[in-house]
């Protein structure tokens, strides 16, 4: 789709949550979101302590509280084995996996914009 193919399309869309520009950006609007999906996508699966050390200055609280959307949205999956000590591993979905192409694209803008 060329920028002014994506205009047009834009101006098509309303303001409400059926936007599916505003669907993704609010994906991403959590602080903590990109930096959990960057990790789970590099290193797939993960456990929470992990993830934890791969992710400076995040407070459990967080963590959790980010886990839990990002599983609500259908992006990890969250797995319990029933073992002791309890262990659980947090992997992306296909739906999550799928999320590197839109950090590529932007990275790739960014590398581009920093020129």
């Amino acid at each position: 789709m060329t920028y002014e193919e994506f205009k047009k399309y834009i101006k098509t869309m309303d303001n409400s949550s059926n936007c599916p520009v505003k669907r993704t950006f609010e994906i991403f609007q959590g602080k903590w979101s990109t930096s959990v999906l960057f990790v789970l996508i590099r290193n797939n699966p993960q456990r929470f302590g992990s993830l934890k050390k791969e992710i400076p200055n995040i407070t459990n609280t967080m963590l959790t509280s980010t886990l839990r959307e990002l599983e609500a949205q259908g992006l990890v999956n969250r797995i319990q084995y029933n073992e002791i000590p309890p262990r659980v591993e947090y992997s992306l979905t296909e739906a999550g996996q799928s999320i590197y192409k839109i950090l590529e694209v932007m990275a790739e803008w960014a590398h581009e914009y920093k020129k």
